[in-house]
């Protein structure tokens, strides 16, 4: 048994010395190469999860700042998505119902991304303001959606600022990104004071259970510092002002929660989503070590199943390309050691990642059309949360007899 320097809890502080799986060394899952790039050094950093024994955030040691990881030129645009469109555009229409939003009501969302989700309220009339710390997303939030966005990593201080600019709100909203930051205390504080007193705000994060069930280690990448529970973030949000009030479970991103929040004097009356949410964490032993320490094993065996997939098909002289260029797709080949070996090139949808070249494995990007051209025996969707969308979208493939592989919870070929 390896040993390694205990980290302090991010939450807590408490020394972490149980670790939850080890992935070797990777690249920035979100540092796509260029072509100039390509022939030239790629760093490697330890991705290490460890779990707290006190307070049971699954979390990161500390590798980067969050602007070494979220820069100016930051690839992830929300948009290219049409099932996360369909899910923002659903989310809107339930708050204006739930909460009663008026033309008069403010909608704040942190880590706005491209205008996704906020484009929704404004077309119902509803004031929004975006909160993004990448300013190349930001910069399309503006100038396609015309979304007021401010360019700032949120946390209490910008939330004061925000305050005294006339921004308290009835609704924020915070969309997978509760897992991406580093001082997660000071992130959730700043919802504390931005809220109006009767003020709601929804988390949506991976659910950590899933995680675990269903093997989805790919999920474990440096830009998410945390990997979260109902356990953990109740901890988390009643340290920092606020309180659970209502939880929903959501098949997204491989099955999330939407964690319902406020401040702990507001109007709003704990529902029974909560206590099943609970009951179901307790019963699955996310409050005791053996859970986590038997997922290690498990990672590992998932692995070998993958492997022993794509050598068996490739011996057998089978052409396999990949499908998407997800984060979770860097962590999963470059832990498998999967490259150029096994597959010809992958292909996204998004502009902003097609010509340039993965982390680690230097698979190029390629725009979809490139499937048509290739025909390969095989596609390997690597954004599997997504994988009913994607077959949908390449069901042609089926005409020269392709196939599709789903990596996730072991290896699967789609009949």
């Amino acid at each position: 048994m390896h040993q390694f320097s205990s980290p302090p809890c991010r939450h807590c502080g408490t020394a972490l010395k149980l670790t939850f799986a080890d992935l070797g060394s990777t690249p920035i899952s979100n540092d796509f190469l260029s072509a100039e790039q390509v022939n030239g050094p790629d760093p490697f950093y330890p991705l290490r999860a460890f779990v707290c024994q006190e307070c049971r955030l699954v979390q990161l040691q500390d590798f980067f700042r969050s602007d070494d990881l979220f820069r100016e030129d930051y690839a992830y645009f929300s948009s290219f998505s049409p099932s996360w469109l369909q899910h923002a555009e659903r989310y809107a229409a339930d708050m204006a119902e739930r909460f009663n939003l008026t033309p008069q009501s403010h909608v704040v969302e942190v880590a706005s991304n491209d205008g996704y989700l906020l484009q929704y309220f404004k077309k119902r009339g509803i004031s929004v303001l975006g909160v993004e710390p990448s300013r190349s997303v930001a910069d399309v939030a503006v100038a396609e959606r015309q979304i007021p966005t401010v360019v700032q990593f949120f946390g209490v201080d910008t939330a004061r600022a925000l305050l005294a600019d006339g921004h308290a709100a009835d609704v924020m909203s915070a969309n997978n990104v509760l897992a991406h930051v580093p001082d997660i205390n000071d992130f959730v504080g700043g919802f504390t004071v931005l809220l109006k007193p009767n003020g709601v705000v929804t988390f949506e994060f991976p659910h950590l259970l899933n995680l675990i069930r269903l093997n989805q280690f790919d999920t474990i990448y440096h830009e998410h510092f945390s990997y979260l529970s109902l356990l953990a973030v109740e901890r988390i949000l009643a340290k920092n002002g606020l309180r659970a009030f209502d939880v929903e479970e959501l098949p997204t991103h491989g099955g999330s929660l939407r964690v319902f929040a406020c401040r702990p004097e507001a109007i709003h009356a704990e529902q029974s989503g909560l206590s099943a949410i609970r009951a179901k964490e307790a019963e699955a032993g996310l409050d005791r070590d053996e859970v986590y320490l038997a997922f290690g094993e498990r990672v590992r065996e998932t692995k070998r199943s993958l492997l022993e997939l794509l050598i068996r098909l490739k011996r057998e002289g089978k052409h396999i390309v990949g499908y998407g260029a997800p984060a979770k797709g860097n962590t999963l080949l470059n832990y498998c050691g999967i490259g150029t070996d096994m597959l010809d090139f992958t292909v996204d949808r998004s502009p902003y990642k097609q010509g340039r070249f993965l982390p680690g494995t230097r698979l190029p990007i390629l725009d979809p059309a490139a499937i048509d051209q290739a025909r390969p025996d095989y596609v390997l969707i690597l954004p599997w949360n997504l994988k009913e969308e994607i077959t949908e979208q390449l069901a042609s493939i089926r005409s020269w007899g392709g196939r599709f592989i789903v990596p996730i919870p072991v290896a699967t070929v789609l009949d």
